[in-house]
């Protein structure tokens, strides 16, 4: 089976075109995934840039992308954007409400040039409600929705997931799966349509297997009380003799009994089926796993079904034996980075190229995409209504 590298790969959604409002967090990660994927992905870049405090050279999430920059509040700026999606399949935007709109490339303006574009609104409220226009990050709105209630030790602060749990999975995954469905419906019937993608939506959706536990009696609503959330003590994680840790998911009997077993616990640990002494089974583990090192407990799980597992840092990772094998993460122009993902098997997918430098491609995407505005000078004085953007 073919797998992702960084040599070349064109990848399933080779010859769709992709227009990227730049922006930050959710939908410059879904602009990436898609470029992963194959897309031609160009990201409008601003004057001045985003704001994103890292070197645009070391930003891996606009890997595999060109970059163009346009200044939208000039009097030219809006055209130019609409020549790119005049030609463009999809167009990915993360404002607030009504700000691209007022830019003057928003939806109903686009649709009236190239009915079968899909436009995709990535925020984080979504496009209505009493919220919509306050600004918000990850924290906000994984609290609100629940997720971040569930995360943590019962007698500390929620634990705050860094923003993998709203911004990206809640976020730019769902914007993605929702781009792809509306590309299908557009080549389908010539009709494209807006998605609208809210973090509050997606990061809710995640959560529909708990919310079914919870409505059925099987989950508790509070945090480590259940088994997915450490209150169960063969799911969880615990510290070793040297300061590192081991996770354990040992849920099915079969593994929890060879976990037992290699943990050498066989016929003292109390009955795992017996909630009232939880706490008890959970101090007989600490106290075991505090007797060895980090690898040492990986050496004594090593090729067993007991679903324990060292718990690494992200420097760490890209040296675990399996990940290696599986080139799971690999080098490109220094950056050690995650490979594409997923596989497959026809349309090998592989990183490309390095993030896009801001404006560094914009005679390229000019003559590839039939748009030679893009290398003429442009009226930089904004007019009055331009000055209304975001």
């Amino acid at each position: 089976m073919a797998v992702a590298g960084t040599e070349s790969g064109g990848g399933p959604l080779a010859g769709v075109r992709v227009v990227e409002l730049a922006g930050i967090g959710p939908g410059p990660f879904a602009a990436m995934l898609l470029a992963d994927l194959g897309a031609d992905v160009v990201r409008v870049d601003r004057p001045g840039g985003t704001g994103l405090a890292i070197d645009p050279a070391y930003d891996v999430t606009n890997r595999n992308k060109r970059s163009v920059i346009i200044d939208l509040k000039a009097p030219d700026g809006a055209e130019r954007v609409l020549r790119l999606t005049d030609r463009a399949d999809v167009l990915i935007e993360g404002y607030r409400p009504g700000v691209a709109e007022r830019l003057g490339v928003g939806p109903g303006t686009c649709h009236a040039r190239n009915p079968k574009l899909v436009y995709g609104r990535m925020t984080g409220w979504g496009q209505e409600g009493p919220l919509a226009q306050r600004a918000g990050h990850d924290i906000g709105y994984i609290a609100l929705t629940g997720a971040l209630g569930m995360i943590g030790k019962p007698d500390e602060p929620p634990t705050v997931p860094a923003n993998l749990v709203g911004d990206y999975a809640g976020g730019s995954l769902y914007l993605v799966v929702g781009i792809l469905a509306a590309l299908h419906h557009a080549r389908a019937t010539g009709a494209g349509q807006v998605v609208d993608a809210a973090i509050v939506d997606g990061t809710s959706h995640l959560a529909a297997m708990i919310h079914g536990m919870l409505a059925a009696g099987g989950w508790q609503d509070r945090r480590g009380a259940n088994l997915l959330d450490g209150g169960c003590p063969f799911y969880g994680t615990y510290e070793t003799a040297d300061g590192q840790y081991m996770a354990v998911g040992a849920l099915e009997q079969q593994f929890y009994d060879e976990f037992i077993r290699l943990m050498g616990l066989t016929g003292s640990a109390p009955a795992r089926k017996d909630l009232a002494r939880w706490g008890e089974l959970r101090e007989a583990i600490a106290a075991r796993f505090k007797q060895r090192t980090r690898d040492e407990w990986t050496a004594v799980f090593e090729g067993s079904d007991a679903c324990a597992a060292p718990v690494l840092s992200l420097r760490e990772a890209p040296g675990h034996p399996h990940l290696a094998a599986r080139s799971t993460f690999v080098d490109h122009g220094g950056i050690t980075q995650p490979a594409p993902a997923p596989r497959f098997s026809a349309t090998p997918t592989a990183v490309r190229s390095g993030p896009a430098r801001p404006g560094a491609d914009t005679a390229e995407v000019a003559r590839d995409w039939g748009v030679p505005e893009l290398t003429e000078p442009t009226d930089s004085e904004p007019t009055d209504s331009s000055k209304k953007g975001s």
